[in-house]
């Protein structure tokens, strides 16, 4: 088989190999996107985050990617060196969610103020006790005044929206995935970018500061270069892991491959 991608879009048997993936994307994207922040501003992979509570001890988070250095009511201008000419930047799907979450915990880091946070979800962080325990985190990023991008590329349990909020989604026509961008702004809106199976995973908007123009992350390169340089193609494609795939699209997942080998 080719050491290219068969998939145009998440190849959904990297699901199964996923502590390995989420390693390589991380360091991937804290890579891509420390090419298009401003001169201020550094990427930072796995960076630990103190919260301090006003009413609590402190809680200390391990963000993916953090960005260390109060928005508009408008999705800013693009920043024009963050992106090639020819990539073509996705716009999101806005939605409000009823609830917006309290604004009382200041974060802090140890080597200055933290902008934005990049969270690539992992199975624990969609499912169980482990799915309360992100969202939690994701409301105390939020209510501190942190930007929150969440990288979801697995069909396994629920997306990183509270029970009552998911109704708010658009209804899936088939498999996808998600990439919700949350401006600490506006913490009861997101910015939803649907990624299905069948199609090229989006380049979308990272929230800096208000002073900043968008960033640009181009998840698709990033994807297909985990493939390949950790070899997937080698015995990657055989039982497919995770829930199982509508007919429809199972089979077009085994047209893919036949045609890729």
């Amino acid at each position: 088989m080719s050491a290219r991608n068969p998939f145009p879009g998440m190849n959904p048997f990297l699901e199964g190999s996923w502590p390995d993936v989420h390693t390589a994307l991380i360091g991937y994207i804290r890579e891509a996107l420390s090419e298009g922040l401003p001169p201020d501003l550094v990427a930072r992979a796995e960076e630990e985050v103190s919260v301090n509570r006003s009413t609590s001890p402190p809680a200390h988070y391990r963000a993916d990617v953090a960005v260390n250095a109060v928005w508009p009511p408008v999705l800013p201008e693009l920043n024009p060196h963050a992106a090639s000419s020819e990539t073509a930047v996705a716009e999101p799907d806005i939605i409000e969610l009823e609830h917006p979450p309290s604004r009382w915990i200041e974060i802090r880091d140890t080597s200055g103020q933290l902008i934005t946070v990049i969270e690539v979800l992992s199975p624990t962080n969609k499912q169980g006790i482990g799915r309360a325990i992100y969202l939690q985190k994701q409301q105390d990023y939020l209510a501190g005044g942190i930007n929150l991008v969440e990288v979801d590329l697995l069909r396994i349990g629920l997306p990183p929206f509270f029970d009552a909020d998911l109704v708010h989604l658009q209804p899936a026509t088939g498999t996808r995935y998600l990439i919700v961008a949350t401006r600490a702004i506006r913490p009861w809106q997101r910015e939803v970018y649907y990624c299905p199976l069948r199609q090229r995973l989006p380049a979308v908007r990272v929230p800096l500061r208000a002073t900043d123009a968008d960033a640009v992350l181009d998840i698709q390169p990033l994807v297909d270069r985990v493939y390949r340089t950790g070899r997937y193609w080698q015995a990657l494609h055989g039982e497919l892991p995770g829930p199982a795939l509508p007919e429809a699209d199972a089979a077009w997942v085994r047209q893919q491959l036949a045609s890729s080998s």
